[in-house]
């Protein structure tokens, strides 16, 4: 049996305080919805109602962690590639060429995501 110091745990408790804030407010920035947050994180409607009042917070032993932190990242490119959150939400409903759909429907499901934040960070990486 395994037993985690407690100054780890608190670090684990700070990260996910952190990250489960920056799930809410990065949704919110870009009017994604709570039913469409759900779909992205891969958790019921219920829990990202308590994600958002404080209730509940993502874990990092669980697999919305990893979506959560993919759904942030897509945040933050678009915020660093467009600057604002208007042109954001426009790119995010906006038919796509390269990515052969619409970002905010490609985020939908853990394979769109990642197609997603690939291309940003593509688009990111060029001089």
């Amino acid at each position: 049996m395994s037993v985690v110091p407690k100054q780890t745990a608190k670090k684990s408790d700070a990260a996910a305080a952190v990250l489960s804030k920056a799930v809410a407010r990065a949704a919110e920035r870009l009017e994604i919805s709570k039913t469409l947050l759900a779909k992205v994180l891969g958790v019921s409607p219920p829990t990202i109602t308590r994600l958002y009042s404080g209730e509940y917070q993502l874990a990092p032993e669980r697999k919305e962690w990893d979506f959560a932190l993919l759904f942030v990242r897509v945040f933050r490119s678009l915020d660093s590639i467009v600057g604002d959150e208007a042109t954001a939400r426009q790119w995010l409903a906006s038919e796509n060429l390269g990515l052969n759909g619409r970002p905010i429907e490609l985020i939908r499901s853990a394979e769109g995501l990642v197609r997603v934040v690939q291309y940003l960070d593509a688009s990111r990486s060029r001089v």
